[in-house]
């Protein structure tokens, strides 16, 4: 593996140069990424970080999936989850807003069906994106990937993943 693509505005044009479908596997507890840290750190301190820090994502994602496109994602959740996921719950009616599908399943089953202990997106079923953290959970950046088998083996850990994943509401109401 070679240095992963730190690039913000490569990585923001996968957001906006897919054609009809991008999914994302999070496996990780934690994501350190600078934009988050301080509304995360008031989220941690019991107050109400507003959602102006996550608005060009929403912004983003409203007009890719008001062209119809869609964006999923399946988070993988421990029980109980941690304080990241805690604060990604409490953000996730944003996302689901601005059109995206979120979808939780547990560490446990995540185990069981063998699905990757890494993070990635797949965009339009032909195009793998590897997503690489260093050790204290900050993003590095990214690796594109656009061999068939590759990207055929993470759409079927897709697939399975889906087919178990609760939606926001069965997961909160469970």
């Amino acid at each position: 593996m070679g240095e992963p693509n730190s690039d913000p505005d490569s990585f923001l044009a996968l957001f906006t140069d897919f054609e009809h479908t991008a999914y994302r596997l999070e496996v990780r507890t934690s994501y350190g990424v600078a934009g988050e840290d301080e509304p995360y750190q008031r989220f941690l301190a019991g107050d109400d970080p507003g959602v102006s820090w996550l608005q060009p994502w929403l912004d983003v994602m409203s007009e890719q999936t008001g062209q119809g496109k869609r964006v999923e994602r399946v988070r993988v959740v421990d029980d109980p989850p941690s304080d990241y996921l805690r604060w990604e719950l409490a953000n996730t009616p944003h996302n689901l807003k601005a059109g995206e599908d979120i979808r939780y399943l547990s560490r446990e089953k995540a185990m069981e069906l063998r699905l990757p202990q890494y993070d990635y997106w797949v965009f339009d079923s032909r195009l793998l994106v590897s997503l690489r953290f260093d050790k204290d959970d900050r993003f590095l950046g990214f690796e594109s990937d656009d061999d068939a088998g590759a990207v055929l083996l993470h759409l079927q850990w897709r697939d399975a993943a889906w087919h178990h994943a609760l939606t926001f509401e069965q997961y909160i109401n469970g």
